[in-house]
């Protein structure tokens, strides 16, 4: 296993790129198994999660090249599907979060899918209902086989409904769209995901000739298509890595651009990390985040104490609360951090109580920080990176803490970021990788 060794107390300078959307690419690659045409997609990164899901798209058949640095074209023409049912195909989806969006596109194309419990971070439960009610809806018959554990989907022919979804999942939206373009008759989802990376796949889907309208919106309208041809994609900026970013140049008291991180995209974004006092400009299509040597966190306009919680799109990402929590430790002034998706995210906070963060852990969804206003410097520990997002608030705070601090078990965060040593140390980082 690897491990980052991280010099803190060095301040960052110039200019840094963000890869392509990590939660993008893995369904723009799922849906590619919906035609047997060639589908180029561009800007994708070169992260763990992303290169497991192309590996495990070769071995099930499907053609793949890499056409550039950040290029691949994919030709589901002749797909194996007795592979599909291999306990070596099921064993690799239990280890891959992703795999679980390959069930829309398989079963409406080849009327069946085997799919294991599908593995990622461990930040608590993760259910499937509305993945598996939604396809439901379609026509599908879902089995589950205790002694393999595995769930068997098979359907002649979906058959386009309206459903009402019991929460706006990001991948349960995109499993049941990707299932309703080649059903029979008009489907309906209502209370749909809405983020930018959603409205890319149904734009996507458009230009292979599926019929897709209310994009942008929670109510999506599907009318069923025979099929669907090839087409080029290019994949959005990281939104999160942006924000990390921005939260990096806060903590370190840099002064950082940002370049092309498609602005229009990124929603509330940029407004939670002013709130915490921040400050940042966009320059055409960049942002440009100034050195400050203090941030004070806004209250509420009655006084109450600022509170910064997760929602569905337009609201913040969850996957940003981590970096958030972190940063509000070096502000000035004291917000409450409320994760509402995952029960088990904020747990990584003990490692920064550790490193001298005024923290109060309400809860397993809430947590109180207690700025220090850059009064005195978080310190080195040693660290694990227990999931994706928690990594690299935890590589946030080292490289501002005093001293040298190592991170352990990187994987997690090589899951989702793209050589960020690399990166990062050519601003002006030290870190080292071991």
């Amino acid at each position: 296993m690897a491990s980052f060794v991280i010099e803190g107390g060095h301040r960052l300078s110039g200019e840094i790129h963000p890869q392509g959307a990590k939660n993008e690419v893995l369904q723009i690659i799922c849906a590619t198994l919906l035609t047997a045409e060639k589908v180029t997609v561009n800007n994708i990164p070169d992260i763990l999660d992303v290169n497991n899901l192309i590996q495990l798209m070769r071995e099930m058949g499907v053609t793949v090249a890499k056409e550039d640095i950040d290029t691949y074209s994919f030709k589901a023409e002749n797909v194996d599907l007795a592979y599909l049912e291999s306990d070596e195909f099921l064993k690799k989806c239990s280890s891959l979060r992703g795999s679980v969006m390959l069930i829309g596109p398989m079963v409406a194309r080849f009327g069946k899918a085997l799919i294991s419990k599908p593995g990622g971070d461990k930040i608590g439960r993760r259910r499937l209902d509305t993945h598996f009610v939604g396809i439901q809806n379609l026509g599908a018959d879902f089995r589950y086989d205790e002694s393999r554990g595995i769930y068997e989907i098979t359907a002649d022919r979906l058959q386009g409904s309206y459903m009402l979804l019991d929460e706006a999942s990001v991948t349960g939206t995109a499993n049941i769209l990707m299932a309703a373009v080649l059903a029979k008759g008009t489907t309906t989802i209502y209370n749909a995901a809405c983020e930018p990376y959603l409205q890319q796949l149904c734009r996507m889907l458009n230009r292979m000739g599926a019929k897709i309208s209310g994009i942008a919106s929670n109510l999506l309208t599907i009318e069923g298509v025979e099929e669907l041809h090839g087409t080029q994609h290019t994949v959005l900026p990281d939104m999160i890595e942006v924000g990390s970013f921005i939260g990096m140049a806060a903590m370190t008291k840099s002064e950082i651009t940002i370049k092309n991180v498609s602005y229009e995209n990124l929603g509330i974004i940029p407004e939670s990390f002013r709130r915490l006092g921040i400050k940042l400009e966009q320059r055409g299509d960049d942002i440009y985040v100034p050195a400050q040597e203090t941030y004070e966190i806004e209250s509420f306009i009655d006084g109450s104490i600022m509170t910064i919680a997760d929602a569905p799109w337009p609201g913040l990402t969850p996957d940003l609360l981590s970096v958030m929590l972190v940063v509000a430790t070096q502000a000035k002034g004291s917000v409450l951090i409320h994760q509402k998706m995952f029960e088990s995210r904020l747990f990584f906070v003990d490692k920064l109580i550790d490193m001298g963060a005024q923290i109060i852990l309400c809860d397993p969804h809430r947590a109180v920080v207690i700025g220090h206003n850059h009064g005195f410097k978080l310190r080195g520990a040693r660290l694990t990176s227990p999931d994706i997002r928690a990594g690299i608030a935890l590589l946030i705070a080292a490289m501002s803490a005093e001293g040298t601090s190592t991170i352990s078990n990187i994987e997690q965060i090589d899951r989702g970021y793209q050589n960020i040593e690399g990166r990062l140390n050519a601003i002006g980082a030290r870190i080292t990788r071991i």
